[in-house]
C-alpha cells in the first residue's frame, strides 16, 4: 500500500499534500485517543490497586484539555472525602 501511494505520488505530484494532511490527521487523532486512554481519570486500568481514580483528584488537578478561563491553582476543595 505505501508502494501505491509513493508511486501515485511521482504520478500525481499534487496529491503529496493531501497525503501529508491525511497522514498528519490520523496520527493526530490517533494521539489523541492515546492520551484519553493513558491520562483521563475516567478510564481505570488497574481496577485492583485504584478502582475509583476519579476520587483521588485534586481540585488543583487540570485533567482537561484545554481550560479557557480557570485557574487550577486557586480552586478550594467543595467535596467530601471518600
Amino acid at each position: 500500500m505505501f508502494r501505491l501511494m509513493i508511486s501515485q505520488a511521482k504520478k500525481h505530484p499534487s496529491l503529496i499534500p493531501l497525503f501529508i494532511f491525511i497522514g498528519a490527521g490520523g496520527s493526530g487523532a490517533a494521539l489523541y485517543i492515546m492520551r484519553l486512554a493513558m491520562f483521563n481519570p475516567d478510564v481505570s486500568w488497574d481496577k485492583k490497586n485504584n478502582p475509583e481514580p476519579w476520587n483521588k483528584l485534586a481540585p488543583t488537578d487540570q485533567y482537561k484539555f484545554y481550560a479557557v478561563n480557570v485557574d487550577y491553582s486557586k480552586l478550594k476543595k467543595d467535596r467530601p472525602d471518600f
